[in-house]
């Protein structure tokens, strides 16, 4: 999928958060609520159609490919802090490339590291969710990220294999429910008649509706792939 396109189309979207008004959130976890609901609500269905395609695979047999995905997954957060520190001297597209061969390239011999690492960014989004959605005081809503960043760490380190569902759980929940809501959201405005905006309106009324989306989501993958592990012969990791 075109990404730059799909930036380029964000600003196009309607329905935002207003910051000003709402009486919970802080700017950081509304904005990022934004930028979700406008990356969903641009895509074309064929790519919400490949996302829940994509989305399915490491959300029910994540534990089966879990090193192709840790790989990929340290790949992206390497691109990501590499654009990030590239830009501070005007070398973005370097900072992207060498940040995201390094992480590839640690990522191997440091698998258990790397878990850990995924582990802890999902932890961290989803207790911080879970503060979201129990409207606790927004202003501490990184102390249950932070919260989540240890306990999804330090899982890796206990019980291998959970973390290593947590975070492809995680990861293909996310994927599937952008798809879902890229569908929805394209029969509501292109397909009914008149349009409706009852997703929008679900999404920016009701502040735990995505994160407890998010975070059932997650588990039902985790339960389904507790129960195919069982059934599988041997896991070796």
């Amino acid at each position: 999928m075109n990404f730059l396109l799909i930036l380029a189309q964000t600003s196009k979207v309607p329905g935002h958060f207003d910051h000003t008004q709402v009486d919970y959130g802080t700017r950081y976890v509304l904005e990022a609520l934004d930028q979700i609901w406008q990356q969903a609500t641009v895509l074309t269905p064929l790519q919400a159609v490949l996302a829940i395609s994509f989305g399915i695979i490491p959300l029910m047999y994540g534990w089966r490919i879990y090193k192709v995905l840790t790989v990929i997954g340290l790949g992206l957060l390497g691109l990501y802090a590499g654009m990030w520190v590239g830009a501070q001297f005007e070398k973005v597209l370097l900072g992207s490339v060498i940040g995201a061969a390094l992480l590839v390239i640690l990522a191997l011999p440091l698998m258990r590291w790397a878990v850990s690492v995924l582990g802890a960014i999902a932890g961290g989004v989803l207790a911080a969710g879970i503060w979201h959605a129990c409207n606790l005081p927004q202003q501490f809503v990184w102390a249950g990220a932070l919260i989540g960043v240890v306990g999804g760490g330090m899982i890796s380190f206990i019980v291998f294999k959970l973390s290593v569902m947590l975070f492809t759980s995680f990861a293909g929940a996310s994927l599937v429910l952008i798809g879902v809501f890229a569908l929805i959201y394209r029969y509501e405005t292109f397909v009914q008649d008149p349009p409706t905006t009852h997703l929008n309106q679900l999404y920016y009324d009701n502040h735990w509706f995505l994160p407890v989306l998010l975070v059932v989501s997650t588990l039902l993958g985790i339960i389904l792939q507790l129960r195919f592990l069982r059934g599988s012969k041997d896991w070796s990791v």
